[in-house]
C-alpha cells in the first residue's frame, strides 16, 4: 500500500503491474497521509498479514515516525510478546534527478536506531527481490581483493565500482563489499576481510555526523578492537555527503548532486 503503488505503478515505477496482477484488494492506493496508511500497515501486521507499505520518498516516512518507532518497533516488546508486526516498509533516499531537498535525504540512520526494526539497503534490483522475500542480512562481496577494504551500499555501489577500476589500473587491488544490512551489520564479512586486507575505507551518502558510516566504524573498533590496534596499516577513513548537506539540504542544480563527497 502507498501513494500511487496502483494502477500507475508507484512514481518509479516499482510496482508497476501489480495491480493488474493481484488486484485492487491486495495492491492499495492511498491519500497522501503516510502516519495514516504506515498505521493501518501496522495494523494489518498485527492481525497476522505481511503487508509491504512504501514511502515514496525516505523524507516522507517522517510523517509517520511516530507509527514506525512507537509502534511498529515496540508493540512487540510493550505488549508482552503478544503481537508480531511482520511488516516492510520500503522507499527511495539519496540524490537522484534533481528532486530537491525533500526529495533526496538519506535518513537511514534515523531508522537505525529504532529498537525492534531491522534494516536494509539494496543496490541491485536482485538485491530488491531478494531482501524484500526475506530477512537476508548478509553483505555481499561485490570484487575480492587484497589491498583495502571498501564498505559501501545502495547507489554509492556503483560509483565505488568505477572508481575500483581506476584503482586496478593504478596497480591496486581493492576488495568491495556491499553491506546491504544495516541493521544489524554483517560482522562477520566484514571482519574477514578487514584482517585481509589491513585497511578500511566506508563509502556512503549519509551524513557525516550520526550517519551509517559513523556507527559502522564503532561497530569494526568496538568488535576487533585487539585487532585494529595492532594490525592496520593506516587509519579508518569514510566519505561522506559534502559539510554543506549536514547544514543545508540538496540543491536542485544539477551539478550539485554530482558533488564529490569528501
Amino acid at each position: 500500500m502507498g501513494e500511487d503503488v496502483g494502477h500507475y505503478g508507484g512514481s518509479y515505477k516499482v510496482t508497476k503491474g501489480l495491480a493488474t496482477k493481484y488486484g485492487d484488494l491486495r495492491v492499495l492506493d492511498t491519500p497522501i497521509a503516510e502516519n495514516s496508511f504506515t498505521g493501518m500497515g501496522i495494523g494489518a501486521a498485527m492481525t497476522g498479514l505481511r503487508p509491504v507499505v512504501e514511502g515514496m520518498n525516505m523524507g516522507f516516512l517522517l510523517l509517520a515516525f511516530n507509527q514506525i518507532s512507537n509502534n511498529c518497533g515496540m508493540l512487540h516488546y510493550t505488549s508482552g510478546g503478544q503481537f508480531k508486526i511482520p511488516i516492510v516498509i520500503r522507499g527511495p533516499g539519496g540524490v537522484g534527478r534533481q528532486l530537491g531537498a525533500e526529495h533526496s535525504q538519506r535518513l537511514e540512520s534515523y531508522f537505525q536506531s529504532i529498537p525492534g526494526i531491522q534494516m536494509v539497503a539494496c543496490s541491485t534490483p536482485y538485491n530488491a527481490k531478494g531482501l524484500m522475500k526475506a530477512a537476508i542480512r548478509k553483505a555481499e562481496m561485490v570484487r575480492p581483493g587484497e589491498h583495502v577494504t571498501i564498505l559501501t551500499y545502495s547507489r554509492m555501489r556503483y560509483h565505488v565500482m568505477q572508481a575500483a577500476k581506476t584503482l586496478v589500473n593504478k596497480g591496486y587491488d581493492p576488495e568491495v563489499i556491499d553491506i546491504r544490512s544495516l541493521k544489524p551489520f554483517d560482522l562477520y564479512t566484514i571482519g574477514n576481510s578487514v584482517k585481509k586486507t589491513h585497511r578500511v575505507l566506508i563509502v556512503e551518502e549519509c551524513m557525516r555526523t550520526g550517519g551509517i558510516g559513523a556507527s559502522l566504524t564503532a561497530a569494526i573498533t568496538e568488535n576487533f578492537h585487539d585487532y585494529w590496534m595492532l594490525q592496520l596499516y593506516a587509519c579508518l577513513h569514510r566519505t561522506y555527503q559534502p559539510l554543506c548537506w549536514d547544514t543545508g539540504g540538496m540543491d536542485c542544480s544539477s551539478t550539485c548532486p554530482d558533488c564529490d563527497s569528501s
